[in-house]
């Protein structure tokens, strides 16, 4: 039996193109970013142009392309769209800020308050029992738990790690001390019935929550027009979370759920890119 490499007779690799519909200033950013790391690093040769590397990551990261399509486009291996995905997700997530700088920066502006929420990224149902706390009862699917802060306006300004889809909002809000970091940058935040008990301070509360309703008691008229204009107040991070998701990458994951954390920061760098043009 011989091996062959060549195509089967009468077919040939067909290519086509597809409209990237992000700012040409987010394009020249991310190759700017990875001009200046291959500097850096004193490397001098990539087999396509930084312009050109650049395009095909985002084409991953907005399309959800597979990396063996883009590699045939690009006559390029898979790994290597890999490796240029990899290296530029890494670049761009060094450059997500931390909570405690994006509130101070906040109360810089003179803002007041801040909107928190967390959402789930669905994820492969993997096997095994390492997968099971990926498994949202809330949901009831698989996938991941990210916290997300945003303006008055819906603009994300702070991300944060992914955990298991089992995790509570408001397990994820305590972890990230984020009470605490409200208080130093003296911002208040309007959350949802994720986050009762929070704030312990009835006195003087940081974070704004709705009234509950439960089996043996309801809500009065006055409790439900708070819980509206709440809700009204809380709809830009919403919108922040639905700007996040146009990265179609994040419909269903199938990445190593260790690196979703580094690609969701990756994402909200470059959705920031794309609110300001």
């Amino acid at each position: 039996m011989t091996k062959t490499k060549e195509h089967a007779g009468g077919t040939v690799s067909l290519v086509y193109q597809c409209r990237l519909p992000l700012s040409t200033r987010t394009v020249t950013y991310l190759a700017d970013l990875l001009r200046g790391h291959l500097k850096a690093i004193r490397s001098r040769w990539r087999a396509l142009p930084a312009g050109r590397i650049a395009t095909i990551v985002l084409a991953v990261l907005r399309h959800d392309r597979r990396l063996a399509d883009m590699a045939g486009g690009s006559d390029v291996s898979a790994a290597t769209v890999r490796r240029w995905r990899d290296e530029l997700i890494a670049l761009l997530a060094t450059k997500a800020p931390r909570l405690d700088r994006a509130l101070k920066k906040i109360a810089r502006r003179g803002g007041e308050v801040v909107l928190i929420d967390g959402t789930l990224i669905p994820t492969q149902r993997r096997t095994g029992t390492a997968n099971r706390p990926n498994y949202s009862g809330k949901h009831h699917r698989h996938g991941l738990h990210v916290l997300a802060l945003t303006d008055e306006r819906g603009r994300v300004i702070w991300i944060s790690a992914a955990r298991p889809g089992r995790t509570h909002d408001i397990t994820a809000a305590r972890r990230d001390r984020i009470l605490a970091h409200l208080r130093d940058a003296g911002l208040g935040a309007l959350a949802d019935l994720g986050f009762p008990g929070l704030d312990g301070d009835p006195d003087d509360p940081v974070v704004v929550t709705g009234f509950k309703a439960t089996r043996a008691r309801k809500l009065t008229t006055s409790e439900k027009e708070a819980n509206r204009a709440l809700a009204a107040g809380r709809a830009p991070v919403e919108h922040g979370f639905a700007h996040l998701k146009n990265w179609r990458i994040l419909t269903k994951l199938r990445t190593d759920p260790a690196r979703a954390t580094g690609l969701l920061r990756a994402l909200f760098v470059l959705t920031n890119l794309e609110a300001a043009c």
